[in-house]
């Protein structure tokens, strides 16, 4: 692209525009300029309306004297639109990032200024100076495939539906509890047997605690039999799909400690992304480590967490199901050195790292077929 320096402004970028989102629930604020010193003019256009958006960056377009078919360079911030707008934007013609939110550099005032008029204002700067070569001033979000982003809903939602039961079950004790009875909420044939339980005095439940404890029980019963039958879904996409992360999946589970749970995560939150190098496998998953260091002081502030936590979660129930189940591999053996022997908090933050070290080993095995050192196969014999 060619440059012609201007009166006034080091870094002159010829017929380019560039416009940043602000992107709300009922409108959109857009901030454009054509180079670094320009005053931004902003306009704001109704929340997902394609055609005001097109008139906009028209008007823009004529505002700053730039062809009609000049290129134009766009970012907004990762939040609830997700990547649709992206997918329109690049169907326009335009060039878009998305930004991760949390690596926008925010000043450090004890007091400052938030508007969106001044948000849109500091990411238009900020994409000059990314399209002007400074790469690492921001984290821009790696996007998936419409077919990808469509795989990762069974698992997210079986994850969802857990939780939600879990939550039933907790609010039926925490019920009765209340009354002086200890009862597992989780048993069969529990709705059957709420006349058999007495509060604390020996007298029957009170009749609107039954009839809660009846609707959180058909709930539970709900749940489940949704829960069973996405699972199922979940075991036949494993077997069955000939895409990637499936592939994936039916690799990691020939491992002995990996089943259908952290294979299909892996395969489809993690292995699908074509990692570079490990930092950016741990980076992903927040497991990397986060130093403080100014003059003489120098301390651990423990684990980022700006990663991907539907994979964080099942990394480190993975790392202690590896312990039992791969007691003789090198990760065991190293965890064992470091950390068996420590305190409960050592053991804790040692786990973490194990999680870490074995992410990375699960992807080198699933990208480049190198089995963990030390590991076995479900197909082999201690």
């Amino acid at each position: 692209m060619s440059q012609t320096a201007s009166q006034g402004d080091f870094t002159a970028m010829g017929s380019v525009l560039f416009v940043a989102f602000e992107l709300g629930w009922t409108r959109w604020r857009l901030a454009f300029a054509s180079r670094i010193g320009q005053p931004a003019w902003q306009i704001t256009i109704p929340a997902r309306n394609v055609l005001a958006l097109t008139e906009a960056i028209g008007k823009a377009r004529q505002r700053f004297g730039l062809p009609s078919d000049c290129p134009v360079f766009s970012c907004y911030e990762a939040g609830r639109e997700g990547f649709w707008l992206h997918r329109l934007l690049l169907k326009m013609g335009i060039h878009n990032i998305i930004v991760d939110s949390s690596s926008i550099e925010v000043a450090r005032r004890a007091r400052r200024a938030k508007t969106d008029r001044l948000d849109a204002e500091k990411l238009l700067s900020m994409l000059l100076r990314h399209h002007m070569g400074e790469k690492k001033l921001w984290s821009v979000v790696h996007v998936p495939t419409p077919e990808q982003e469509d795989g990762r809903h069974l698992q997210r939602q079986i994850r969802t539906l857990k939780k939600e039961q879990t939550r039933s079950i907790n609010r039926i004790r925490g019920l009765l509890a209340g009354q002086g009875v200890a009862v597992k909420a989780s048993r069969r044939g529990l709705l059957e047997s709420l006349d058999s339980i007495r509060i604390w005095d020996g007298s029957l439940l009170p009749s609107g605690l039954r009839r809660r404890l009846e609707t959180e029980l058909a709930r539970h019963s709900f749940v489940h039999r949704q829960l069973l039958d996405l699972e199922s879904q979940r075991n036949e996409r494993i077997r069955q799909s000939p895409d990637r992360a499936a592939e994936i999946a039916r690799r990691l589970m020939t491992l002995r400690g990996i089943a259908q749970v952290g294979a299909e995560t892996y395969g489809r939150e993690l292995c699908w992304r074509g990692f570079k190098n490990r930092r950016q496998v741990g980076s992903l998953i927040g497991l990397t480590s986060t130093p403080h260091q100014s003059g003489d002081s120098f301390h651990e502030r423990g684990i980022s967490r700006a990663g991907n936590r539907h994979v964080r979660g099942i990394a480190i129930d993975l790392a202690w199901l590896w312990l039992r189940q791969q007691p003789h591999s090198e990760l065991t053996l190293w965890y064992n050195r470091r950390f068996a022997s420590g305190s409960p908090r050592l053991r804790k933050i040692g786990i973490v790292a194990l999680a870490r070290r074995l992410t990375i080993a699960l992807w080198r095995f699933a990208d480049f077929g190198e089995i963990p050192k030390g590991a076995l196969l479900k197909s082999q014999t201690a």
